[in-house]
């Protein structure tokens, strides 16, 4: 007996009447729903952390909650692609969007009260939430665009994600710029109560996301979905995709990318609570100039997508054996001879650019990785897969590194060498998997290519004719 699992496909024709576009199911209306709802919940939670350790004067406490973040924020990663086929993407991301100002308010709550039940309360509501946000997150960044402009779209999300750290950096360093944060220590609390209303935006601002059947490309063709129509089915298939030779070969550089979580207590040590609030600001900028050179570059159509993924990984070697080679270099020097560096210190730019660095280097990494997964699969179904399971084992090893930071090591000397050797690890799984690797190439109309038609063109010609639906019931034999 051969049983096939009931599928329902959306096909991407290209169609040939006339359809009049409308302005809210469009890839750049639904890019900045994206971008909007990262910039409101993780990029605000990014700008906490980017002061060390959430702004807390020791790291330690909150260094634990972050690891049951991320402990639970993996799990729900990878099954974030089963529930966001089955409940809708927008549903998804809205969810994926409550939890974030709770842990705001229970970091408000330790800094004024002390109060540490609530940190672990708020990093359990948080890591449920952001695990559904990110497998939502990445399938609509990569899934929704034309093929062609997956780069800039890429690089519109990102920029929106990191802008949020940077408005709250910004917040961070107007509240605590006084000569009474040159020291050592924890930020204002009004800070947080700023966090909390921002993040409360993001929930409502998700339900705006237009579900994939309904977006209107630029290029005329259609987001491809192949939807299973059981729980288990879609388990199945998660399963199916968590066993593929590459997505295995891929783990390695998945665990590394984000496994630096020493940066937090690198600040928190060496620095006053002011020069960590411009470290903050200034190294997200250079995470915006980061993302900006590689999607430029993964958009250039002059050179193929294989050689644009191939020679991008040497890019991102290159950035990663620099950033690191210098931050061994000035972590050995302050192991000798610790400071507590405010920004007007003479010392000050050189540990600075260490986290600029850092940031700098992860975040092409982070494109790198993104881009790459978008050009192994047709289908965004089959893309919030791989994009959850890329978040997920992310968050696995920020957890493990988190907990990892809640003890003091040395001169950081054990948190730095697992993170060096793991970044050695990774080479050569990954040059295996790109060397030989055959991206798929989908979806664009070259024709409305030549045509030079943009994205933020009100209408177009041939948007589409058939929308067909596949389905294929079960066969038993």
């Amino acid at each position: 007996m051969a049983e096939s699992t009931p599928i329902s496909v959306i096909t991407d024709d290209v169609r040939t009447s006339s359809t009049k576009r409308l302005w809210y199911r469009t890839t750049l209306f639904n890019a900045f729903i994206i971008g909007g709802v990262g910039f409101m919940a993780p990029g605000l939670w990014n700008a906490m952390n980017s002061l060390g350790a959430g702004g807390a004067e020791t790291p330690y406490l909150v260094n634990a909650a972050n690891a049951l973040v991320f402990g639970l924020m993996g799990f729900l990663c990878l099954f974030g692609g089963p529930i966001a086929n089955r409940i809708g993407m927008n549903w998804t991301l809205v969810l994926g969007a409550v939890g974030y100002p709770i842990y705001s308010a229970a970091l408000y709550t330790n800094n004024r009260y002390g109060n540490e039940w609530f940190v672990l309360v708020g990093a359990v509501a948080c890591g449920l939430s952001a695990g559904l946000f990110w497998a939502s997150e990445g399938a609509v960044a990569l899934g929704y665009p034309e093929p062609a402009k997956r780069g800039q779209y890429m690089n519109i999300w990102l920029w929106f994600r990191t802008g949020g750290p940077l408005l709250g950096s910004a917040i961070v360093l107007g509240l605590n710029h006084s000569a009474v944060s040159k020291s050592k220590g924890k930020v204002g609390s009004e800070t947080y109560l700023i966090f909390v209303a921002l993040q409360c935006v993001a929930a409502p601002l998700a339900v705006f996301l237009t579900p994939p059947e309904k977006v209107q490309r630029g290029d005329g063709s259609k987001v491809k979905i192949v939807l299973q129509d059981s729980w288990s089915a879609e388990m199945k298939e998660l399963w199916r995709v968590s066993c593929r030779k590459e997505v295995l070969m891929l783990l390695p550089v998945f665990w590394a990318s984000y496994f630096n979580q020493y940066q937090g207590n690198f600040e928190v040590y060496y620095f006053g609570v002011r020069a960590r609030a411009l470290i903050g600001f200034v190294s997200y900028i250079g995470t915006l100039l980061s993302s900006w050179i590689i999607s430029r570059f993964l958009d250039y159509k002059k050179v193929t997508v294989k050689n644009r993924i191939i020679y991008s990984f040497y890019y991102v070697i290159v950035l990663h054996i620099t950033a690191w080679v210098y931050g061994w270099v000035v972590q050995e020097i302050y192991t000798a001879n610790p400071p507590s560096l405010d920004w007007s210190d003479k010392g000050f730019t050189r540990g600075s650019f260490v986290v600029i660095l850092w940031e700098f280097s992860r975040q092409a990494l982070q494109n790198w990785m993104y881009y790459l997964i978008s050009t192994m699969t047709d289908n965004i179904s089959e893309l919030s897969r791989l994009s959850g399971i890329l978040r997920g084992q992310e968050s696995f090893s920020q957890a493990v590194s988190f907990g990892l930071n809640t003890k003091e090591w040395y001169g950081g000397r054990v948190p730095l060498a697992v993170n060096t050797i793991l970044l050695g690890l990774a080479v050569l799984p990954t040059w295996l998997v790109i060397k030989d690797y055959n991206p798929i190439e989908h979806g664009s109309s070259e024709a409305y290519e030549e045509k030079g038609r943009d994205e933020e063109e009100p209408s177009v010609e041939n948007f589409g004719k058939n929308e067909s639906i596949v389905k294929e019931a079960s066969l038993n034999k």
